[in-house]
């Protein structure tokens, strides 16, 4: 089977496609390494760096393709409320052209990846069968992309399905990136000998997916039989944390003493409480949770260790600046 991934130069994108490599799959993909590092890209891979949102070049890129996983994005939710024009732009832009190329293409597959950032303020844990309740315009362009790619699919005949991951980690996430990936962040700050930034008082809670665990739900939709139509969470339901925690957990993996937290407002937006019920995916997908959350959280460390921590790259304009704008990006805390 040939698959291509949107995305192959990131970090999920990257780890799936060693995923099917391992087993036997052609694997081609595309990425403009905003958010990701070339090196990722398997060197049995195909690269084509182009833009999802240049459809030409999209098209040209998916001939002979069986099946597309889509995991490019610009996954900013907090920025998204400073920055949404750049946001919305490689989001539902960029998927709607990677959709219409699969289209031409006679693509007999598109797997989606959305953002449980869909579900809002929803009581947790998240459940598929709940209303989305988008926030912020990361949450909107991800709920009008996996939109358009159901009518899309309806209207012209392909398989689809819809992934929900959320907050993964692991080795490979870009870790220079001030406006997205906490724990790389957390990361990245302590082992250059600095404290972690924190918003607001960091009581907000979140469930973290170690990569390993995670593609494997993804590979089941690539090859699986019985998926089409599927929108289904992928990731842990156990091990819901705050950040404060997670700085916590973070700093005992690094050995980095002693944590004193830097504290600054909270963002605009931002939900307190977000984890996902994997009811649906152990059914499903056969999905276990096998690596823990210090596992993945020294994955990260390692990673950055290897490389060698990095100074933050303010690389993606913020285009709205007012009062309510995060010092940690006006001011370049990090």
């Amino acid at each position: 089977m040939h698959v291509f991934l949107t995305g192959i130069a990131g970090f999920l994108g990257s780890h799936l496609a060693d995923r099917l490599i391992a087993a036997g799959h052609r694997v081609s993909g595309n990425d403009t390494l905003i958010g990701g590092y070339r090196d990722n890209v398997p060197t049995e891979a195909t690269f084509h760096e182009v833009d999802c949102c240049d459809l030409d070049a999209m098209t040209r890129a998916l001939e002979g393709v069986d099946v597309v996983v889509h995991t490019a994005a610009a996954a900013y939710e907090g920025l998204s409320v400073f920055s949404p024009a750049l946001v919305v732009q490689n989001n539902v832009q960029a998927s709607v052209s990677t959709f219409t190329a699969a289209i031409r293409r006679r693509v007999r597959r598109v797997v989606h990846c959305s953002s449980m950032s869909r579900y809002g303020d929803n009581p947790v844990p998240f459940t598929e069968d709940m209303p989305v309740r988008p926030r912020d315009p990361y949450a909107i362009a991800k709920v009008a992309a996996e939109e358009l790619l159901v009518n899309l699919a309806q209207t012209h005949g392909f398989e689809h399905c819809i992934a929900i991951p959320h907050n993964i980690i692991g080795a490979r996430q870009k870790y220079d990136d001030p406006f997205r990936n906490v724990a790389s962040i957390m990361a990245n700050l302590m082992l250059q000998g600095r404290q972690p930034i924190v918003y607001g008082d960091g009581s907000q809670m979140r469930c973290f997916s170690p990569i390993g665990d995670v593609v494997g739900c993804l590979e089941r939709l690539v090859i699986g039989d019985d998926v089409d139509g599927l929108v289904v969470n992928v990731g842990p339901d156990e091990g819901f944390i705050t950040i404060l925690e997670l700085a916590e957990r973070l700093a005992r993996v690094i050995g980095f003493s002693p944590l004193e937290p830097i504290f600054v407002e909270p963002r605009p937006c931002e939900v307190k409480l977000a984890t996902c019920s994997a009811a649906l995916a152990r059914e499903k997908l056969g999905y276990v949770a096998q690596t823990s959350l210090d596992e993945g959280l020294l994955d990260i460390v390692e990673f950055i260790r290897t490389r060698g921590p990095l100074p933050f790259t303010y690389h993606l304009p913020v285009e709205i600046v007012s009062e309510r704008t995060p010092r940690t990006w006006k001011d370049r805390l990090f």
